[in-house]
């Protein structure tokens, strides 16, 4: 009787060629790309990749372990990119195969927590479901705690997630986002919440020349250009705003560029002669200070 050929794992394994096999660099290089600033975040974003990437090449020698923890928390302000950066690390996750859907699914309490009694956990286990071989983005998820209610049904739904994310994390990632502080007091009130997240990206807000050059990526995504007055009076837009209530980094970029347009069609349309194409396209000075930013001691783009 012949004995069963036991095939040893090769003792050595090519990272470039995994790395190149994966395509995850096409992913960090967009990322690179696509979003000004945020040097940390993407810093943070490449060592993930570098050690899943290992962790890959481990399997491929032999040394077996268990999948490593990959919840995560996101803080910083509005419109700083914790969204975008959630898309590009679910599909970072599954070209290097640890979910099966490239998918976030964004959620806030909201929909996850019920208003009567045996509402909450039915409701959170099918968000849960559908976010399934994914990630799961929880915004604002210290709203899930409120401790000053004594009927509030947010903990169940914490009881739930903190089950699923133990239990399922081969087939879910988890990322909490929202302001640093909030999200302090939160993990402080939950630990069983904050022992099970790996992975705490902060993300620090736009610096006046960050936003000046988001103002210009998003306008060209948009086929337009600022004529070289209007990103001028773009930059002093961005020196008013930015001390402004409720400025919400590159959200209020594109705010201001949406109502920019606005103007800029009224202002074609209010002449009797033809347009050219480069008049089409391009935002002039008069299309940005028509708004309250620069006649008002506070307001929106």
């Amino acid at each position: 009787m012949t004995g069963q050929v036991v095939v040893e794992p090769p003792a050595t394994v090519d990272l470039a060629a995994i790395h190149a096999e994966s395509s995850v660099g096409d992913v960090i290089d967009s990322l690179e790309r696509d979003l000004v600033g945020l040097a940390p975040v993407k810093a943070r974003l490449r060592e993930i990749a570098a050690l899943l990437l290992v962790d890959r090449a481990r399997s491929r020698v032999g040394i077996a372990a268990g999948p490593p923890s990959l919840h995560m928390s996101f803080t910083g302000n509005p419109g700083t990119g914790k969204t975008t950066v959630a898309l590009r690390m679910a599909e970072v996750l599954h070209r290097l195969g640890y979910v099966r859907k490239p998918q976030v699914v964004s959620v806030t309490r909201d929909d996850l927590v019920g208003q009567w009694i045996g509402h909450t956990a039915p409701k959170t286990k099918e968000v849960l479901k559908r976010a399934m071989g994914g990630v799961l983005f929880i915004d604002e998820a210290y709203y899930l705690y409120r401790p000053e209610n004594e009927r509030d049904y947010g903990q169940e739904a914490i009881e739930v997630l903190l089950q699923v994310m133990e239990d399922r994390r081969d087939d879910l990632v988890v990322i909490l986002a929202g302001y640093k502080d909030r999200m302090e007091t939160f993990f402080a009130s939950n630990p069983g919440l904050s022992s099970r997240i790996a992975h705490h990206l902060d993300f620090p807000d736009y610096s006046r020349d960050e936003l000046l050059a988001i103002a210009d990526l998003l306008a060209g995504g948009m086929r337009y250009t600022l004529s070289p007055a209007a990103r001028e009076t773009m930059r002093e837009y961005i020196e008013r705003r930015r001390t402004q209530p409720r400025f919400a980094n590159a959200r209020s970029i594109r705010n201001a560029l949406d109502r920019a347009r606005l103007r800029h069609a009224q202002r074609l349309f209010g002449r009797s002669c033809a347009a050219t194409r480069e008049e089409l396209m391009t935002i002039e000075p008069a299309d940005l200070r028509a708004s309250r930013v620069f006649s008002q001691g506070e307001g929106a783009a």
